[in-house]
């Protein structure tokens, strides 16, 4: 299943990497639209968000509309050695963020820390994704963790292009599946399911 995961992560990146630029922000509005749209997500008062790197969905102007709505937003800080995110509040993203790992932006340490368990809402990367709630992250594990133990309570909201929809995710026992999937044509509502079974992982 391994190397089944990776050609289809190397697959559909390769595919949303050839988007043009302007196609890219076009598409990113229209699923920032969909979102700010969706019931959970405009009621929601503190919200984790990912900071949108290379060809991701653009997150940057969802985080601005919430800052204006004095909603709390945190976004991720990767501690490879820990192999978790710790979030941190910010409220201006010029002013607080700063490149990271990999060179991602991510918030600097001087901010303040926000308890996972408080966060109502996460906003969730991935590369590749179905629809029945399936989510292939970059290979770290870092959301999964995040979502298993730091903010289980969180509704899961991943974002996509559609070109990034498959029939069916391989999925193993520790990927965390997402309550919602919106593309620039579809918001589902989804049910997470229990993990696989172990028998069924290679």
């Amino acid at each position: 299943m391994a190397k089944e995961r990776t050609a289809l992560r190397t697959q559909i990146l390769a595919a949303r990497d050839s988007l043009p630029a302007e196609e890219r922000q076009r598409k990113s509005r229209i699923i920032t639209e969909h979102l700010l749209a969706l019931p959970e997500f405009a009621g929601a008062r503190n919200v984790f968000a990912y900071v949108s790197f290379r060809s991701e969905v653009e997150t940057l102007p969802l985080i601005a509309d919430c800052l204006s709505r004095a909603v709390v937003v945190s976004v991720p800080l990767t501690l490879p050695a820990e192999h978790r995110l710790r979030p941190y509040a910010i409220t201006d993203p010029d002013r607080d963020l700063t490149p990271g790992y990999y060179n991602i932006l991510e918030p600097l340490k001087t901010l303040p820390p926000v308890d996972p368990a408080s966060i109502e809402v996460v906003v969730t990367p991935g590369s590749v994704f179905d629809a029945q709630g399936g989510r292939l992250g970059y290979g770290g594990g870092f959301y999964d963790r995040f979502l298993q133990t730091a903010a289980p309570q969180a509704l899961r909201i991943g974002l996509a292009f559609d070109l990034q929809v498959v029939a069916s995710v391989p999925l193993e026992k520790h990927d965390q599946q997402l309550d919602y999937l919106i593309t620039e044509t579809r918001t589902i509502a989804l049910r997470r399911t229990a993990p696989c079974p172990e028998k069924q992982r290679s």
